[in-house]
């Protein structure tokens, strides 16, 4: 998933955060299930739904499992619009809707949703999914979770075979036991890890938030020797490790996978991973509004999910979903079980309340080290 670096510029700009979530990796190959008919087709007076698209393979992989599936199912067209979330908020205080279904990060959705640009997740309503199926932080008053990813601790498997890799933030901070040079997250990327620096010093992982700034950065200095550079993509996040200019790092899993697949000797330790968390909404004032709510009541049912994860390596927020996945693929997915006990979940609330608190800082900070 992802977008241009002008578009980057633009949600900043419009919204005072950056599009942290942007998701990436490639659709594997496999083919969607067919998907059971749950309601009946009916003509062209079923209408349409206006869906917020950020291309990629992630794009890809949401229109097999999911908008292909629903319109077979329903007759409804699925119109896919690529937007930033500043154009979104534009439509918004214009009051020129353009679009029905948002498909977003959780700091962008924040910014929608404290703008008032949200209409209310009718739950109550759904015919199709089950809203108990999901955990409750998703499943907000007007925003449900499509999918979890993870920042991870990615390492190059030639520099640290498995099983010799860091284990911990705390591991990835030891400069003299685990030598080589490492990235971490610069924060025109979305974020900067700043509670990976916080685990590292020992805060433990319930105790996160709210996050102590000062110590995570003066924990940010004793890392930074070993700091090659601070990535602002994805795409050099993974080009980086793939090429070994970098050894070990936080990387989204995605992005890391997508390399991993393709022969680079890449590998990831779950442990402490930061579980993040991408939001279904439905925009105030949406012209096909009732076909909107039907849209993601569809894809919110444990298969279409299911069958997502199956083509690229972003984990389920229903959980009855792993049902029917198989274990090989479950192994690479954020939110199973096994790897979403040793995660913690990042809290996009305090974020978007600091966020321009940490920007200064980190800006300072740069300028003190540079």
């Amino acid at each position: 998933m992802s977008q241009t670096r002008r578009e980057q510029m633009v949600l900043a700009r419009s919204t005072g955060v950056s599009r942290r979530h942007l998701l990436a990796g490639t659709a594997a190959a496999l083919a969607t299930a067919s998907m059971p008919i749950v309601w009946p087709r009916r003509a062209s007076a079923a209408g349409k739904v206006v869906l917020r698209t950020i291309g990629g393979a992630y794009e890809e992989a949401v229109v097999k499992a999911i908008v292909e599936p629903f319109t077979k199912a329903t007759g409804i067209e699925v119109v896919k619009v690529p937007a930033t979330l500043g154009k979104l908020l534009a439509m918004f205080e214009s009051g020129n809707i353009e679009l029905d279904v948002v498909d977003a990060g959780e700091l962008g959705m924040i910014s929608l949703s404290q703008k008032g640009a949200l209409e209310k997740i009718n739950y109550k309503g759904w015919k199709l999914a089950n809203p108990d199926d999901m955990d409750p932080f998703i499943r907000r008053d007007d925003m449900v979770g499509d999918i979890y990813f993870s920042s991870v601790l990615g390492y190059n498997t030639q520099a640290f075979p498995t099983g010799k890799q860091p284990r911990s933030w705390a591991e990835f901070w030891d400069l003299k036991k685990f030598v080589g040079p490492r990235m971490l997250a610069d924060l025109a990327s979305g974020n900067i890890d700043l509670e990976f620096a916080l685990l590292a010093d020992g805060v433990p992982k319930d105790k996160l938030y709210p996050l102590d700034i000062e110590r995570g950065f003066k924990s940010l200095d004793r890392v930074r020797p070993a700091i090659r550079k601070f990535w602002d993509t994805g795409a050099l996040s993974a080009q980086m490790l793939a090429d070994k200019e970098v050894v070990l790092g936080s990387i989204w899993n995605g992005r890391l996978q997508a390399v991993a697949d393709k022969g680079a000797p890449l590998a990831i330790e779950w442990n402490e991973a930061s579980l993040q968390s991408q939001y279904w909404g439905v925009l105030k004032g949406a012209k096909n509004a009732e076909n909107a709510h039907r849209f993601i009541d569809f894809a919110c049912q444990p298969e279409p999910q299911a069958n997502l994860a199956k083509l690229i390596p972003y984990g389920p927020t229903n959980r009855q979903a792993f049902k029917s996945i198989p274990a090989d693929v479950a192994a690479r997915l954020p939110s199973s079980p096994e790897h979403k006990a040793r995660a913690f979940l990042q809290n996009g609330k305090w974020w978007a309340d600091n966020r321009a608190k940490v920007s200064e800082r980190w800006s300072q900070w740069l300028l003190q080290k540079g």
